[in-house]
C-alpha cells in the first residue's frame, strides 16, 4: 500500500556528487510546474492511503518559491510534508532561519537534510550542520543523511558465507556511482545476486513522481506516468509479476533479469544495484516505458 510520495521537484542540483543515483547537476533538465503539483496532490488524495508528500531532487531549494507554494498546498489538503535538502543557502543561522521558518509556516513537518564528504568534505561546520541545528531549535522532525562512500571490508571474520568482501558505506551503486565508485571495490559473480535487497517491488509503501510524470519504484525502474494515466489506475493496474523489469528481480534478483531478458553481463558486479542498473542501462531503449528518464542512466 502506497502512503508516500516523494515529488522530485527538479532534476537541477548545485553540486554534482559522485554517489548520485539520478546524475543530478546544475546542467540536468525537468523541474516542476505549479500547476503540476497541484495534479499530483490531487491524484495523490484520492488513492485514500497516501498521507506523506515529500519535496526533493536535485535540490529543491533552487526553487524555493516553488518549494515553499507546493509545501503549503499540500499540508491545506491534509498531508504532512517533508523535504530533502543540503541546504546550501544556511551560511549563518540568521540565513537557515530565513529559508527554515516560513517552510515551517507554509505546513512542513520533516526535514531530510543531506551531509556528508559528497557534499561538504570534512568540514566540521557548514550549511547542512547549521541548518539541522536550526530545524532542531524550531522543533521539527529533523534528520542528517549522512553517506559513507563504499568500500571493502578487510577483516577476515566480516567475509560473508561464499568467502567475498563485504561492500560497506549506503552509497547505491547506481547512476553516477558506477562511474565514479566502482573503482578498486570487490567484485562478485553475477551468478550470485538473487534477490533484490533494497526494494519491495511487490508491494511498495513509497513511490517517487518526477517532472516528466514518470512514477518510480525504484529510481529509474517505472510503474506508470501519471500525465498519461491515473495514480490510482497506476497503482490498482500494477501486477509486479507482469513488469517486464521487477517481475525477474522479484523471482530472482538481478541474476534472474540477466536470465530472463537474454542479457550477456559482465562476469563479476560489486553488488546488486551494480548488476540490476548496468543491465537496465544496456536495455533502456527496448523498454522505454519502464526504464525512464535517460538522465538518470547517464544518457541523452
Amino acid at each position: 500500500m502506497i502512503e508516500g510520495i516523494h515529488i522530485i521537484l527538479t532534476y537541477k542540483c548545485n553540486f554534482e556528487c559522485d554517489h548520485c543515483f539520478l546524475y543530478c547537476s546544475p546542467q540536468s533538465e525537468g523541474t516542476f510546474t505549479i500547476k503540476q503539483i497541484l495534479n499530483v496532490l490531487k491524484q495523490a488524495k484520492k488513492t485514500g492511503t497516501v498521507k506523506d508528500i515529500f519535496f526533493e531532487g536535485g535540490e529543491p531549494f533552487l526553487f524555493y518559491p516553488l518549494l515553499l507554494e507546493g509545501i503549503k498546498k499540500a499540508s491545506s489538503v491534509g498531508f504532512k510534508v517533508g523535504i530533502v535538502t543540503n541546504a546550501y543557502g544556511a551560511n549563518s543561522r540568521e540565513d537557515a532561519e530565513l529559508w527554515i521558518k516560513p517552510l515551517i509556516d507554509a505546513g512542513l513537518s520533516y526535514m531530510h537534510i543531506s551531509n556528508d564528504e559528497f557534499h561538504y568534505e570534512d568540514e566540521k561546520e557548514n550549511p547542512a550542520t547549521i541548518a539541522y541545528s536550526v530545524a532542531l531549535d524550531f522543533e521539527i522532525e529533523t534528520l542528517c543523511i549522512n553517506i559513507e562512500k563504499p568500500k571493502p571490508t578487510s577483516s577476515v571474520k566480516d567475509l560473508n558465507e561464499k568467502g567475498y568482501p563485504i561492500v560497506e558505506g549506503e552509497a547505491r551503486l547506481r547512476g553516477r556511482a558506477v562511474e565514479k565508485l566502482i573503482k578498486d571495490l570487490p567484485m562478485r559473480s553475477w551468478q550470485d545476486m538473487k534477490e533484490c535487497p533494497y526494494e519491495d517491488l511487490d508491494d511498495p509503501s513509497r513511490v517517487h513522481v518526477d517532472p516528466f510524470g514518470n512514477v518510480h519504484l525504484c529510481q529509474g525502474i517505472i510503474m506508470g506516468n501519471v500525465w498519461k494515466k491515473s495514480l490510482t489506475k497506476i497503482i490498482s493496474d500494477y501486477k509486479v509479476e507482469k513488469h517486464p523489469i521487477c517481475g525477474p528481480l522479484i523471482r530472482g534478483g538481478p541474476a534472474q533479469l540477466v536470465k530472463e531478458l537474454n542479457i550477456s553481463p559482465e562476469s563479476e558486479y560489486a553488488d546488486e544495484c551494480h548488476l540490476c542498473y548496468s543491465v537496465r542501462r544496456e536495455i533502456i531503449d527496448k523498454y522505454s516505458e519502464y526504464l525512464a528518464p535517460k538522465q538518470v542512466y547517464g544518457l541523452k
